[in-house]
């Protein structure tokens, strides 16, 4: 049986459908290839994304900004010396980008200007932290990565 050139452009196209379609199904089924967001409900999230960059740029403005620094205990953060410790409400949100079963966040309640996040919870890798607090009634939006060896 003789195949022409219209025949084997057909199986050609077939075979690449498959080929395509084959490895479609296997990154869908494989739960090694997690594909979930980042953010659980997006559009949500991007509905208050005037008031993030209003809060970033808040924090843009300080002359003293918050310092993150890893150090053997884990995650040191010191805020600003102007600002009264006891005054400075709001959260620090720690995601893991590759494994979203690890993000975790921590209050802010200070005694003095600086917190401590203690390095047995945390894996080694990439973190990204968002520091969301609040003093005399401004708000502010830290956004920085570190890796942890």
């Amino acid at each position: 049986m003789k195949i022409n050139w219209g025949t084997g452009i057909v199986i050609a196209f077939g075979l690449f459908m498959t080929f395509i379609l084959y490895f479609v199904f296997r990154v869908q089924s494989d739960s090694k290839y997690d594909n979930d967001l980042v953010v659980e409900e997006y559009y949500k999230h991007d509905a208050h994304f005037g008031d993030e960059m209003t809060k970033v740029q808040n924090a843009q403005d300080l002359a003293q900004k918050p310092i993150v620094s890893i150090i053997g205990e884990g995650i040191f953060i010191v805020f600003p010396e102007p600002f009264i410790s006891k005054n400075i409400k709001g959260k620090v949100s720690l995601y893991r980008p590759s494994n979203k079963k690890l993000d975790f966040e921590v209050p802010i309640s200070l005694s003095n200007s600086t917190l401590l996040i203690p390095k047995k919870s945390l894996v080694g890798g990439r973190w990204d932290i968002n520091m969301e607090w609040e003093y005399s009634g401004k708000t502010y939006l830290t956004k920085e990565t570190i890796y942890i060896n």
